[in-house]
């Protein structure tokens, strides 16, 4: 196995320089950065990381702590975010807190613990408590956290307008949102907001239906929208607050008898692969989850070190038709 003193022989500096290389630490010209680099390359050295750890008192290591990892808006985001780490030459050490607040605050010792340079919270409901652990910076994404450094939303308002108005748009005088969790405050229960500020101003018969903690959890939505369905029969619009409960939607139309777009039009939110692996493909509100990774990596890490970063940033989303809908 090659050694740092290895790197720098071959490279014709002395292990000081070939250290500095690597660590980027001080003026080096292109010239020197190169002959290290290379040597490095072709000798595959591998820096310790442990010891540039106790080094540098980080590691170039974020923390990622999501409620879900099966669900597929939090897959989607979570490879977004280990690509835009990956390009700033960082790692992430994944935590799944299965919504239980007691493993979120584990998780914050260990990654803290794993000296990570900061930790990136994503779509949790978040105990106040736990923010009491200094020594790292916090960003989340889309979810409240007053306390971190940055928040990164997508214009969760500006959906369900959008939604709304294209179910309205399609002919649709009936409509159901299938809404966040009951009594859990988020930042997306502002599409339900924006759902009903539309339908009232079209003057439109709607409902907004919350869901439990134990249907969000497990991700199965199939008889909490069959039972809501059977006590709505005349909806002919349905908002769902996300593409696996579009996709839901879907399975039990064909099973009720509904077609959709023929008797019932359906809009998601998110924009995730499997709205495009469904038959009829679902239209749904694009959520720029690859913008939102990269806002979060880069809040962190300027904030890492000590550089000011905007306190919420909120991109903007888009209506993207499918089959769905018939417009």
């Amino acid at each position: 196995m090659s050694t740092l003193k290895d790197v720098a022989e071959k490279a014709g500096v002395t292990v000081t320089t070939a250290s500095r290389v690597i660590n980027n630490r001080g003026y080096l010209s292109e010239e020197t950065k190169h002959k290290v680099k290379q040597a490095m390359e072709e000798l595959h050295y591998r820096p310790n990381e442990l010891a540039r750890s106790l080094s540098k008192q980080v590691t170039s290591t974020i923390g990622v702590i999501t409620p879900h990892i099966a669900h597929p808006y939090f897959a989607q985001l979570i490879s977004q975010l280990e690509n835009a780490a990956t390009k700033r030459g960082f790692k992430i050490l994944l935590c799944n807190s299965k919504e239980d607040h007691s493993l979120e605050a584990e998780y914050i010792d260990l990654c803290k613990s794993n000296r990570v340079a900061g930790i990136i919270f994503c779509g949790m409901i978040l105990a106040s408590e736990q923010y009491s652990q200094k020594g790292f910076p916090f960003v989340a994404i889309e979810c409240n956290s007053p306390l971190c450094v940055s928040t990164i939303l997508c214009d969760n308002y500006a959906g369900g307008r959008l939604a709304a108005e294209h179910l309205i748009e399609c002919g649709c005088k009936n409509l159901i949102h299938f809404s966040g969790i009951i009594d859990q405050e988020m930042p997306g229960d502002s599409r339900a907001q924006a759902f009903t500020d539309v339908c009232k101003h079209y003057k439109v018969t709607f409902n907004n239906i919350w869901t439990g903690d134990s249907t969000y959890y497990t991700m199965d939505y199939h008889e909490f929208i069959k039972q809501t369905l059977l006590t709505y029969p005349d909806t002919d619009g349905i908002f769902a607050s996300s593409d696996l409960i579009a996709a839901q939607v879907i399975q039990v139309c064909a099973e009720i008898g509904k077609k959709i777009p023929d008797d019932i039009q359906l809009i998601g939110f998110d924009d995730v692969a499997l709205s495009t692996l469904t038959t009829p493909q679902i239209s749904t509100i694009h959520q720029p989850t690859k913008e939102m990774a990269e806002m979060a990596v880069e809040s962190l890490i300027k904030s890492s070190g000590q550089e000011t970063v905007p306190n919420k940033i909120v991109l903007p989303v888009s209506l993207v038709k499918r089959q769905s809908t018939r417009k």
